[in-house]
C-alpha cells in the first residue's frame, strides 16, 4: 500500500513539473528560433564556454522540451533528468553571474533539485520505464 502512495506521487511530480517545464521553458526556447537560440547560448559564456552560443540555445531548448515530454512519460528517466539537471546547473549559474541572487536562481535550483532526485530514484512504477 504505501508504495503504492509513492509512486502514485511521482507520478503526479512527474506530470506537473514536465508539463510546467514544457510549456513555460522548453518550447517557448525551442520555438524561439535563431535568435533566441543564441541569446541563450551565449549565456555560456558565465561557465567560459564561447563557441557555438546557437548550437548551445537550441540544446538547451530541446533538452527542456524533449527532456520534459520523457519525464512526463517516465521514459528513459534517468538519462532525462541529468540532462535536465545540467541545464539547470547552467540556468543557475546564469542568474547568479546576471547577478540576481539566490533569488533569482531560486526557480532553477528548485528544479535541479527535483531533476537530480529523479535521477537517483527514477519515475516510479507508473512510468513507461517499469511496463
Amino acid at each position: 500500500m504505501q508504495n503504492s502512495k509513492i509512486d502514485t506521487g511521482l507520478l503526479i511530480i512527474r506530470l506537473v513539473l514536465g508539463a510546467t517545464m514544457l510549456a513555460f521553458h522548453g518550447l517557448p526556447k525551442l520555438m524561439g528560433g535563431v535568435e533566441t537560440w543564441t541569446k541563450i547560448g551565449n549565456s555560456m559564456s558565465n561557465l567560459g564556454i564561447n563557441f557555438m552560443p546557437t548550437v548551445f540555445g537550441f540544446s538547451a531548448g530541446l533538452v527542456e522540451s524533449l527532456g520534459s515530454v520523457l519525464l512526463i512519460l517516465g521514459l528513459w528517466t534517468r538519462p532525462a533528468a541529468i540532462f535536465l539537471s545540467l541545464t539547470m546547473v547552467v540556468a543557475a549559474a546564469n542568474h547568479l553571474a546576471k547577478g540576481d541572487g539566490l533569488s533569482g536562481a531560486s526557480h532553477a535550483i528548485e528544479f535541479l533539485a527535483v531533476f537530480v532526485a529523479f535521477a537517483i530514484m527514477g519515475p516510479g512504477r507508473l512510468s513507461v520505464d517499469k511496463k
